[in-house]
């Protein structure tokens, strides 16, 4: 869906200098220079903005480090036009990789804002979705607008685009380095992830900073134009909004303005779209000199800021009224005066309150953050004062992620690591429980379901890196449902709610049963968080909630070994009996219930558990076991097979991961390098497949598999072959989980889902 003035999609190029982004991949057999200058951005009125398919650092694939953000100084390039003319394209550097989508306001199920593309000039931000959220930037330089960001049709001008010359990716930022007429914009979308800190982990705000300086070392006079659309409140753009404009007090000195909106008298506690139709979109700006405001129709407020340099400050009274009439604009506009060397600063904030979060078996809860603040103003206002410490906080984290993750995989895996922190905790949001901290989980772009465990699994790695304390937080109302909420069966549920957010539970045992599955994960889950949890609060967990443990551990038991017809994680895969692979998780699992039961301080069922572990892992081996080479006729080594009753056949054993994460040494080593050498001989382009029957293959387990084998070649493999498809892609959409390893794209319609948290799988086991 695309819009602008008077609801008028955007022209072709030249129409009004704004061009489309391109969506072909580079050509076979293109050179690195070639492959460098494939345009994925934008390409604007006198300076043609090249995004490029780069390698970290503008380095080759054998190269190993990625180039320092100071590579974005990037010399321009020639190309010869139509007529033989030479035209000037600009080359951006992507350090330390080219997201098919970049991460821009990340921070919840329903602050979840991405850039479908390698430049913003000429590019509308969307929801994870695809659903367009407008945002807007230009600049304006000794009185000549540039377009930095978005794809406006501002009536009687001519925009120029700003040459973006680098888009640095970290755990935490995208920031990009724009260049325009002696004058350097570096505009930063900043999504804390405060591991350990409550408080700021509940806080469903963005920072957007842009710091404004002379490249030339003439002074120019600037000024920068910010602008959101009402697409941000609903999905439907039809549906009315109201809107306010208000001062806010800052916490500690200074003040704030804030343009909030909200959808008028929609439902709470739905979605359409997979958009909340219910809550505030609150859009802020630290005040300081040369700041002015307005809220109005588009068609008024964007001529406005570039024919008078200044808005009017006031609110279009013609409200509530739809998205689409008129397209109200919340609009912000910065007069810095005369810029010289030093940088010129701006903050902003976006975000998207709701109250209430969620509900729980019918009982609405708030967010968590309401147990800090009393409105969403003061909150606001905090997080504006906060900025420099966090921006410290957010900066020691992105350094920490880079240099764990270089040292335990490669700068490539280091990369990876960066573009999925955000992605894992923004599927994520903090609530409050009878007074106690939950977090809640969204099955994004899947089914849409509630704490589902099986997509809570995969992401178990991130949190046992970053922050255990965090999964036990996942883990509170998955047990709560099993104990206390009414699940009626013996065997672990598989979420507990058909659709966010509203965990309205299963109590009819009507569901989408995965019994081996989410019993093992329970289990696996457990275990993982006792593991980075203090003594005193593993002891009081294994006991809290030994009970309904041990009867899922019970379960296993009896149906681990050899798992009947059911369902399993990949349920795209269709229901399977005897698998190797979900045997192996139940048999790992058991050896979890081993160390929930040290940690409980029963030490019989501690030595139990692990026996029957022991034994089972023995019969597993000789079951799963296969010589025979694979369908296609292929010879080869030992392997293990999809399942006992299929010679033949073979899949990635990512289930192994647990034994490395949890030290369970179950797994013979001779198996596991066995599994490596055959993984070798099925390599594709891109990846591995998941297993022998399609090429699709799912980036969290190759993770999985690459950390459970990371003594053996297959786990470099593994991360190049990723990052050359996340690099490579054409499809732009926020990272995927499932795609072709053949095609480099995606597979199905997985996006923006948390369990990109498994590329932290290395780290995980690196500690």
């Amino acid at each position: 869906m695309t819009h602008r003035n008077n609801d008028v999609p955007p022209p072709a190029a030249g129409a009004d200098g704004v061009q489309p982004a391109a969506a072909a991949g580079p050509e076979p057999g293109m050179s690195r220079r070639g492959l460098i200058r494939w345009t994925g951005a934008a390409g604007v009125v006198g300076i043609g903005a090249a995004s490029a398919g780069m390698l970290p650092g503008a380095v080759s694939a054998a190269q190993a480090a990625p180039a320092p953000a100071a590579a974005a100084a990037a010399a321009a390039t020639a190309d010869s036009g139509a007529h033989g003319s030479a035209v000037s394209t600009v080359t951006t550097v992507f350090d330390p990789i080219r997201p098919p989508s970049v991460p821009l306001a990340v921070r919840s199920p329903y602050l979840s804002a991405w850039l479908p593309a390698s430049s913003p000039v000429g590019t509308w931000p969307t929801f994870w979705t695809g659903r367009t959220m407008a945002m807007v930037g230009i600049a304006q330089i000794d009185g000549v607008p540039f377009l930095f960001l978005g794809a406006p049709n501002i009536s009687g001008q001519v925009l120029r685009g700003m040459a973006q010359r680098s888009l640095t990716t970290t755990a935490t930022r995208s920031v990009f380095l724009f260049e325009a007429a002696g004058v350097e914009l570096t505009v930063t979308f900043l999504s804390p992830v405060e591991p350990g800190d409550l408080r700021r982990q509940s806080v469903p705000l963005t920072y957007v900073t842009a710091d404004v300086r002379s490249a030339d070392g003439a002074a120019h006079d600037v000024k920068l134009y910010f602008d959101i659309s009402g697409e941000w409140a609903h999905n439907d753009s039809g549906t009315k909004i109201g809107w306010s404009a208000e001062q806010v007090a800052g916490a500690g000195g200074g003040s704030l303005t804030s343009l909030s909106f909200s959808p008028d008298g929609t439902k709470s506690l739905a979605e359409n779209g997979d958009m909340a139709t219910w809550g505030t979109v609150v859009w802020s700006a630290t005040n300081r000199a040369g700041l002015t405001w307005q809220i109005g129709a588009d068609t008024a407020v964007r001529p406005a800021a570039l024919t008078d340099g200044k808005l009017d400050g006031s609110t279009d009274s013609r409200q509530p009224r739809a998205i689409n009439d008129a397209w109200p604009v919340f609009a912000f506009h910065f007069d810095l005066g005369s810029v010289h060397g030093a940088a010129q600063h701006t903050v902003l904030s976006l975000g998207h309150v709701r109250e209430p979060a969620v509900s729980y078996l019918g009982t609405p809860l708030p967010p968590l953050w309401k147990s800090y603040w009393s409105t969403w103003q003061q909150m606001a206002a905090f997080f504006h004062g906060d900025l420099t410490t966090a921006a410290a906080r957010t900066a020691a984290l992105d350094r920490k992620v880079r240099q764990e993750a270089t040292a335990a995989g490669g700068a490539k895996y280091a990369a990876l690591c960066a573009l999925a922190l955000r992605q894992a905790y923004g599927a994520t949001e903090l609530v409050s429980k009878d007074g106690k901290p939950w977090a809640l989980l969204k099955e994004i772009s899947s089914d849409g379901n509630v704490s589902s465990i099986d997509v809570t699994y995969p992401t178990v790695p991130v949190f046992a890196w970053a922050d255990p304390a965090y999964l036990g937080l996942l883990l509170a109302p998955m047990l709560e449902y099993a104990e206390h909420g009414g699940w009626p069966k013996e065997f672990a549920e598989h979420d507990i709610g058909s659709s966010y957010p509203n965990a309205s539970g299963h109590n009819d045992g009507n569901e989408e049963d995965m019994p081996v599955e989410e019993s093992a994960n329970m289990l696996l889950m457990s275990a993982a968080y006792l593991k980075g949890a203090s003594a005193a609060d593993a002891k009081s967990f294994a006991t809290g909630h030994y009970a309904i443990l041990k009867q899922w551990a019970d379960y296993l038991v009896d149906n681990a070994l050899d798992p009947g017809y059911q369902n399993q994680t990949d349920d795209f895969t269709g229901f399977i009996g005897h698998s190797a692979n979900l045997a192996l998780k139940g048999i790992l699992a058991l050896g979890a219930m081993s160390q929930v039961a040290a940690a409980a301080g029963n030490a019989a069922d501690r030595t139990r558990y692990l026996g029957v572990a022991k034994d089972y892992i023995g019969q597993w081996v000789g079951k799963a076991q296969d010589t025979g080479g694979d369908t296609s006729g292929n010879s080869g080594g030992d392997h293990l097979k999809l399942a006992y009753d299929q010679p033949g056949t073979w899949s990635l054993k990512y289930n192994g991961y647990p034994d490395a994460l949890l030290g369970l040494g179950l797994v013979p080593k001779s198996v596991a390098a066995d599994e490596a050498a055959w993984y070798l001989t099925q390599v594709n382009q891109h990846g591995i497949p998941l297993d022998n029957r399609h090429a699709y293959t799912k980036a969290d387990w190759e993770m999985w598999t690459a950390a459970w084998l990371r003594d053996h070649p297959v786990s470099g493999y593994l991360i190049d072959s990723l990052y050359e498809f996340v690099h490579t892609t054409p499809t732009r959409v926020p990272f995927t989980d499932w795609y072709d390893t053949v095609n480099d794209r995606q597979s199905g319609g997985f996006q923006a889902r948390p369990v990109v948290g498994g590329i932290f799988a290395l780290l995980s086991v690196a500690r």
